[in-house]
C-alpha cells in the first residue's frame, strides 16, 4: 500500500512540475511578444539604440520624443485607464497626423523609453530636452497631446511635469 501511495505522490508532483513549466513557457512567450512589439515599433520609426548612449538620446524623430513625454505624463496620475489611453492615442493621431496603428506603435515605443529612463519624471525631463534639441521650438503641439489626458485638477506630479517641459523649452513665467 505504501508503495502505491508513493507512486501516486510522485505522479502528482510530476504533474504539478509540468503544469508550472508550461505556465512559465507561456509567460516567457508573452514577454517575447512584448519585446517583439517594441522592436517592431522601433524599426518602423527608424529608432536605433546606440551603445554607451541613453536610448532617449538616440531619438532622431520629434514624434517619438513627443509621445515619450505624453506617455510619461499619462503615468503621472496613477495607472492609466483604457479611456485615457484612447484619449492619448486619439490626440497623437490628430496632432501628429499619424494613423491609429502608428499612434499605437509610438505609444509602445514611448512606454519602453519611459521605462528605460527609470520612470515617468526622468523620462519627461530627458524627452522634453531631446524634443527641444531636435528643433521643436513650439510647445503647442505637445500641449495639444497632453490636454485630453490631464486630470482636473492637475496632480502635483503633473504640475511638476509641466514645469519641467517649460524649463526644457526655455519658457519663462508660470
Amino acid at each position: 500500500m505504501h508503495i502505491v501511495l508513493g507512486i501516486i505522490g510522485l505522479l502528482t508532483a510530476a504533474y504539478f512540475l509540468i503544469i508550472r513549466a508550461r505556465n512559465a513557457a507561456e509567460m516567457t512567450g508573452e514577454f517575447m511578444e512584448i519585446a517583439d512589439d517594441v522592436r517592431a515599433a522601433a524599426r518602423r520609426f527608424g529608432f536605433r539604440k546606440k551603445y554607451e548612449q541613453h536610448p532617449v538620446e538616440a531619438i532622431e524623430e520629434p514624434n517619438i520624443a513627443a509621445v515619450t513625454v505624453a506617455t510619461a505624463y499619462l503615468e503621472m496620475h496613477g495607472l492609466p485607464t483604457e479611456e485615457t489611453r484612447t484619449a492619448l492615442s486619439d490626440a497623437v493621431q490628430v496632432t501628429l497626423d499619424v494613423s491609429a496603428k502608428d499612434a499605437e506603435e509610438l505609444m509602445v515605443l514611448g512606454r519602453w523609453l519611459m521605462n528605460e529612463s527609470g520612470g515617468a519624471q526622468p523620462a519627461i525631463t530627458r524627452a522634453s530636452k531631446k524634443l527641444y534639441a531636435l528643433g521643436a521650438r513650439d510647445v503647442a503641439p505637445l500641449m495639444e497631446i497632453l490636454k485630453p489626458i490631464s486630470s482636473d485638477p492637475l496632480s502635483d506630479q503633473q504640475r511638476e511635469a509641466l514645469h519641467e517641459i517649460k524649463r526644457a523649452f526655455h519658457i519663462k513665467g508660470n
